[in-house]
């Protein structure tokens, strides 16, 4: 009789937790709606009416025409989708391998508690301030062979036509870009290594480990997440470089530095080809997808998990 009398309450505490706990779920559900009405109307209309617009042939000013899978057979067809595949991919890669390490190690740099390193990150952000257009112009005018630095402090060796050349073009082009968008992904390891418990680095003191030796076997291992979230933005956002190249470069040398973002403007509001331009577009979402999906799954399955798990 007691036992059936203790346990009553106990199912009436469990049965009250369930429902509040559904109740909380209920009200999470609800939160998500602006969400997913946003994400709706600006992301999966705009990108099913472009999938349809990939079967059409319209000039974009008159009427909109039915054309099949010509566009598709056209485009896949054509060299210079191929080209411009080649070269996004190419500033993708370079882009990564010069950006990663100049990130992450600044980003540990300015993440100590010196008065100075927070001077330091200051100047380091600067170029987050300024708009892709502006950074491009502003190199463009700097880098000029006549009325350039070259002129204005002497300097020779950057008396070259660094547009006109099509290595030099790209180079100049993966040079910028990693001047504009090292401090975002330094900003993104900051945050990171400021996170790592300072525990950690006593007891590597201890044990008499250098500054070296914590970064590859505490800080570096701790940063695996940051390092997949940094490297997923950083890929993901090559594939929409296409302010800065068309400012600085407009594509040229010839097709040297025609990506695949500036080959869809230039398709599109150029040629006046929103068919093959909508093709391209959703190409480019799918290499998109594919990459940040590869990424994340380098996390592993529990990419919220604690990085201390295992220490």
């Amino acid at each position: 009789m007691s036992s059936a009398v203790s346990t009553a309450p106990g199912r009436a505490v469990g049965v009250k937790d369930s429902k509040q706990t559904e109740q909380r779920k209920a009200a999470l559900a609800w939160l998500t709606i602006p969400a997913l009405f946003f994400f709706l109307v600006f992301a999966v209309i705009p990108l099913g009416g472009v999938l349809i617009l990939s079967f059409t042939s319209w000039d974009g000013i008159g009427a909109i025409g039915a054309a099949g899978l010509d566009n598709w057979f056209s485009v896949l067809a054509d060299p210079g989708l191929y080209n411009a595949l080649g070269l996004t991919f190419l500033i993708m890669i370079v882009s990564w391998l010069v950006q990663t390490p100049i990130s992450l190690l600044l980003g540990v740099f300015t993440a100590g508690s010196q008065r100075y390193r927070a001077v330091l990150a200051v100047l380091y952000f600067l170029p987050l301030l300024l708009s892709s257009a502006a950074v491009a112009i502003a190199f463009k005018a700097l880098l000029d062979p006549n009325f350039g630095l070259a002129t204005g402090l002497g300097l020779p060796f950057l008396a070259q036509d660094w547009l006109g050349v099509p290595h030099l073009a790209l180079s100049l082009v993966i040079f910028v870009i990693a001047w504009q968008f090292v401090p975002f992904h330094t900003l993104i390891y900051q945050g990171g290594v400021r996170q790592i418990p300072k525990s950690l680095y006593e007891a590597a003191q201890i044990d008499g480990a250098g500054t070296i030796k914590q970064f590859f076997h505490i800080t570096l291992p701790q940063l695996k997440y940051t390092i997949i979230t940094s490297s997923t933005l950083m890929v993901v956002g090559s594939l929409t470089y296409f302010d800065l190249i068309f400012v600085l470069t407009g594509g040229g040398p010839g097709n040297s530095t025609r990506i695949l973002a500036l080959d869809m403007y230039l398709r599109g509001f150029r040629a006046n080809l929103m068919g093959p331009a909508s093709v391209i577009a959703v190409i480019l979402v799918i290499i998109g997808l594919a990459l940040a999906l590869f990424l994340q799954r380098l996390g592993g399955k529990d990419k919220q998990g604690s990085q201390l798990e295992g220490l």
